[in-house]
């Protein structure tokens, strides 16, 4: 593998096409296309300067570098990626990849990060302004991820989130086939018109969550400031704190410590097809 150390690059496309080649203590200056059409690249305490550095590469290697807020867009069209102890300030940092792993990586503008992306892994991650965060991926194993930012994960398919924390307006929105275990999610309108969405452990906040879902699985789950939940889903929840508000469930079963009102009005489609139940109700 060829040795690029303790240098500089800057302009238009200046290692385009490179090969087999490692890069150490390296800088990329402002320019566009650092590394494009790039296959066996390992990049070492390197500083990213210029806009779509990785674009159209495979098998590369990113460890303890920096992507400063000019270096955004940065790995777009790739494969076989991982980016390990990095700092990236730019927003837009994957699209459209596949395989992907991520780990010990900050990143405090992370908008649009993640669209359309294929079987990523991400360990220890904190993504902060990160509106729309993996849109539309497919194939997702998170472990403690700290997501601030809305919109996150919406339309993303096959997806397993352990011991994180979502700070995120409308998450899972459109999701499907998604289970989140250990983790908080913070943040209105959650979950809505998800299908196969499993909570486990998990506490969620947020005024009206989890509407209009197909078959929706909560587990040991705590509930707060959430009212007018669970309109028009199929819903099985098990939730071990009291709840504001149930509104006009479609079918299944909810039981909840306390609920403050439940509330079936002539808009409910299905009376009498949610089993709703307090542990008051229960006992007595």
């Amino acid at each position: 593998m060829e040795l690029i150390k303790d240098t500089f690059f800057e302009g238009e496309r200046p290692c385009f096409a490179a090969r087999n080649t490692r890069l150490e203590y390296v800088k990329f200056y402002p320019g566009e296309s650092a590394l494009k059409h790039s296959n066996n690249i390992e990049a070492f305490k390197c500083e990213f300067m210029g806009k779509y550095p990785f674009w159209h590469d495979e098998n590369v290697l990113i460890e303890n570098c920096l992507f400063t807020v000019y270096g955004r867009t940065a790995i777009w069209y790739s494969k076989n990626v991982k980016v390990l102890n990095t700092q990236v300030d730019a927003p837009k940092m994957f699209r459209e990849c596949d395989n992907i792993y991520v780990a010990n990586v900050n990143m405090p503008n992370a908008e649009e990060t993640g669209w359309n992306c294929r079987d990523i892994e991400l360990h220890n991650v904190a993504a902060k302004q990160g509106d729309y965060f993996f849109v539309n991926a497919r194939n997702v194993m998170a472990d403690n991820l700290n997501l601030q930012g809305n919109y996150g994960f919406q339309y993303a398919r096959n997806v397993v989130i352990r011991n994180s924390h979502l700070d995120s307006k409308d998450a899972l929105w459109g999701a499907e086939n998604v289970t989140v275990y250990d983790s908080v999610i913070n943040g209105e309108y959650m979950g809505w018109h998800s299908k196969n969405l499993r909570l486990v452990n998990c506490t969620v906040r947020g005024t009206q969550p989890l509407c209009y879902c197909t078959n929706l699985i909560m587990e040991n789950c705590i509930m707060e400031d959430a009212d007018l939940s669970f309109e028009y889903s199929e819903v099985d929840a098990e939730i071990v704190s009291d709840i504001i508000s149930v509104k006009n469930p479609k079918s299944g079963r909810i039981r909840a410590r306390e609920i403050g009102e439940v509330i079936i009005d002539q808009h409910c489609i299905s009376p009498g097809k949610c089993d709703i139940s307090t542990d008051a109700t229960v006992c007595a």
